[in-house]
């Protein structure tokens, strides 16, 4: 029997639907679904799961390191413990640029404070300018302008600025987080993509003032579809992830990829819409039921070093040698693949 193990917190409708349907599917090739159940964790106990889908590691250091250690053990874990842990929304629009995706300027800033347990002073600070030109940031990313979190996500911490008076007064509640300063994209169209697998993409309408997602087949031309597609489909190919949304605000036919780091998106039966739902449980479902049987645990590191030229992606990252040998197939079947 190959177990898939899910671990989660504050979700209602697809935990249970999730398990339901992987156990429907898999039942014939031997593949059962159930939640993970810890209570500590010995040193080098063998692993329980073949595949364990993350959703919640990010909040629980506890399960983090837990993550970390089953991927010692052999477990296929979506998405990569040790990444996510490593990764942050500046380097992403870092790498996304040098691989040719649209991205908006984009400034990583000081923080505005720190912890209170944190023994911080000013002279832990020297090597920081002061003061900062805000006025050049902003020559340079354009105003208005976008203040969010470089880590993190659900909208929160996120301000609108229009000038050095408002990014002040923004910048200033902003401790202890670390921020980014964007350029912002007047958008005239708005796509959120959920993606199964690195190469699997369904791009959908999305409102993000409303923040609700809209069931409208025919909102992109074939060659806009087709173009978001193949940037999320590098996205994940970089970045390693297998579970993710990918935003794109769209502006004169150039879709500009502004938010990438959602290894854990919303997948709620109420917030995605039930036509959403029920495609997410399918393929999330049938995505595991591949992993337990076929995954190849070196498949779950970002590949970025290799697509950059940098080297094999045994570096920096650690990820296994056998691994190239996944992204050269990975990357020639990215480019069958179809906007929904």
């Amino acid at each position: 029997m190959n177990k898939v193990g899910l671990l989660c917190g504050r979700e209602y409708s697809f935990p249970p639907a999730f398990i339901v349907r992987v156990n429907q599917l898999g039942k014939p090739d031997g593949v059962a679904a159930e939640f993970v159940k810890l209570g500590g964790t010995r040193m080098n106990e063998p692993a329980e799961y073949s595949v364990i889908v993350d959703r919640i590691s990010h909040e629980v250091d506890y399960y983090r390191g837990y993550l970390k250690h089953a991927v010692l053990q052999g477990t296929y874990v979506i998405n990569n413990p040790f990444w996510w842990t490593a990764d942050d929304k500046f380097f992403n629009y870092a790498i996304a640029a040098k691989l040719g995706i649209a991205i908006p300027k984009t400034v990583l800033l000081p923080q505005k404070g720190y912890p209170s347990d944190v023994d911080i002073t000013s002279e832990s600070l020297h090597n920081l300018t002061y003061p900062i030109d805000w006025d050049g940031l902003l020559d340079y990313v354009g105003r208005p302008a976008i203040l969010k979190p470089f880590s993190g996500g659900g909208w929160k911490h996120v301000y609108k600025v229009n000038n050095k008076e408002e990014l002040l007064a923004a910048y200033d509640k902003t401790s202890p987080y670390c921020m980014t300063l964007q350029e912002f994209i007047d958008f005239t169209g708005y796509v959120r993509c959920f993606t199964f697998g690195k190469t699997d993409i369904t791009p959908v309408r999305y409102d993000p003032k409303e923040r609700r997602y809209l069931i409208e087949h025919e909102y992109l031309s074939k060659e806009l579809g087709a173009r978001i597609v193949k940037d999320a489909q590098t996205i994940n190919q970089a970045l390693g992830y297998e579970m993710n949304t990918i935003e794109f605000a769209i502006k004169d036919e150039i879709p500009y990829a502004i938010d990438f780091l959602n290894p854990a998106p919303d997948m709620e039966r109420d917030r995605i819409t039930e036509f959403y739902f029920e495609l997410v449980v399918e393929k999330m479902a049938r995505l595991v039921i591949d992993r337990a049987l076929h995954g190849n645990v070196a498949n779950t590191w970002p590949r970025w070093e290799e697509m950059l030229g940098f080297g094999a992606a045994s570096g920096f990252t650690a990820a296994p040698k056998t691994a190239s040998r996944q992204v050269t197939t990975s990357s020639s079947s990215a480019s069958g693949a179809k906007a929904r």
